[in-house]
């Protein structure tokens, strides 16, 4: 192993401490009530993109050059992963279960292209330079659960593109002023302008002009979960109750940002488990009735 390789595997985050971020997301990792080797593959999928996320975002992981050498090392790890030749213990997850859904690299190594491309850019002039975006920072991660479930047809991989961009755009916009503080804006130029608001109100606190920009991006998130919902109907028993967690939860963290007033700037907005569960049940009760 390089010097630079060396480092940056002694800088990854540590398996217990990526998988301890799973009691912070909008919807459910793996149900409770799925059978073990979906719970396991989930999390192993989960796993891996929260640990990228977290070498393309730490904010004690150097300049944007470390940041890509980690990256790098992620790269090499997860290419050693499907041969089952990785160290980390969280690529070495990620491997078996790649192996046993029969996915190859691609998934894998787009979602550490996002992460690249945040090292690289900061800015999106337009909605579709944002969905773009989306396509290697989410839609990867929806396709290697459609990958578990068996369930890989265009049509619901078409579906899952459509909810998994908009799971991604509802975490940037419940995290604008975070993701100001850390010099990125996913909210699209185009857009600010239209609505009138500047980058510096992106700290805060909610304006008239930055809540109506916000309630016009919420509204075009819901537009897309919503349009990907027949994937419901596509997916296997187990599938459909992994995926309704998905979207439920989804949609009461847009419903929770709606009843606040599209304010993200005081106290946490998040939907409570009692709202996705809800939202879930709905979602399955709705499929099942056709």
């Amino acid at each position: 192993m390089s010097t630079t390789a060396a480092a940056a595997r002694a800088a990854a985050p540590e398996q217990s401490s990526v998988m301890a971020r799973a009691s912070g997301e909008n919807f459910p990792v793996a149900s409770a009530l799925l059978p073990r080797v979906y719970r396991r593959h989930l999390l192993a999928i989960y796993g891996y993109a929260r640990l990228v996320d977290e070498i393309g975002d730490r904010p004690d992981g150097g300049g944007a050059a470390e940041r890509l050498a980690e990256l790098d090392w992620a790269e090499a790890e997860i290419d050693r992963a499907l041969v089952g030749e990785a160290d980390h213990p969280v690529f070495v997850a990620a491997g078996e279960t790649a192996r046993a859904i029969g996915v190859g690299r691609e998934p894998f190594v787009d979602l550490i292209e996002a992460n690249r491309l945040d090292q690289r850019r900061s800015r999106y002039p337009d909605f579709a330079a944002l969905e773009g975006y989306c396509q290697k920072s989410a839609n990867p991660v929806g396709r290697l659960v459609l990958a578990v479930f068996g369930a890989t047809s265009p049509a619901a991989v078409r579906h899952s593109d459509a909810v998994c961009t908009a799971l991604q755009l509802v975490e940037h916009f419940q995290d604008v002023a975070e993701d100001y503080a850390a010099g990125r804006v996913y909210l699209p130029a185009e857009d600010l302008a239209a609505f009138a608001v500047t980058e510096e109100s992106l700290a805060g606190p909610a304006t008239p002009a930055l809540r109506r920009l916000l309630a016009f991006e919420v509204g075009r998130a819901r537009a897309l979960l919503d349009g990907g919902l027949p994937l419901l109907g596509l997916l296997p028993p187990f599938g459909r109750l992994a995926v309704a967690g998905f979207c439920g939860g989804g949609l009461a963290q847009l419903d929770a940002l709606e009843a606040a007033g599209y304010d993200v700037f005081g106290a946490p907005v998040k939907a409570t488990k009692w709202a996705v569960l809800g939202r879930s049940a709905r979602l399955l009760a709705l499929r099942g009735a056709r």
